[in-house]
């Protein structure tokens, strides 16, 4: 099988934050994964959405052999065996969580589903603090 290099962002603004990131990133080295450089934590407001916990948000890239469908719902499994209980685009909005997990970019791959779009928009082109993790990723 073959290796894709794959950007991911991750957050989370619900309890120990920053071991939340460093738990879904031992997760995410499962099935065969590796993690090829991981960025600074970065502590941002909540975007699109109000909340009075704040985000810690770091940026990773990895290599793995899964395509992009397979590699979103197992990152959406890691989400869920954490502790996240509701999906932005289920429930149509964004909401406190205990983490999030975002596939950013997947090699040069432009994919568009109902469940899926990358490279994805919203992280390259309008977030701030997504720009600014991704500065020395892409």
């Amino acid at each position: 099988m073959s290796q894709h290099t794959v950007v991911l962002l991750l957050g989370s603004n619900l309890g120990n934050k920053k071991k939340n990131l460093e738990h879904a990133l031992e997760k995410i080295k499962e099935n065969g994964n590796q993690i090829l450089k991981i960025s600074e934590f970065l502590i941002t407001k909540p975007v699109e959405f109000a909340s009075s916990n704040i985000f810690c948000n770091i940026a990773t890239i990895i290599s793995t052999n899964l395509s992009p469908i397979q590699l979103l719902n197992f990152v959406k499994k890691i989400e869920i065996e954490m502790g996240r209980v509701n999906d932005s685009k289920i429930y149509g909005g964004y909401h406190d969580r205990i983490i999030d997990i975002d596939i950013v970019k997947y090699n040069e791959l432009l994919f568009l589903s109902e469940r899926l779009e990358i490279p994805h928009k919203k992280h390259l082109f309008e977030r701030d603090f997504s720009r600014l993790l991704l500065k020395d990723f892409i």
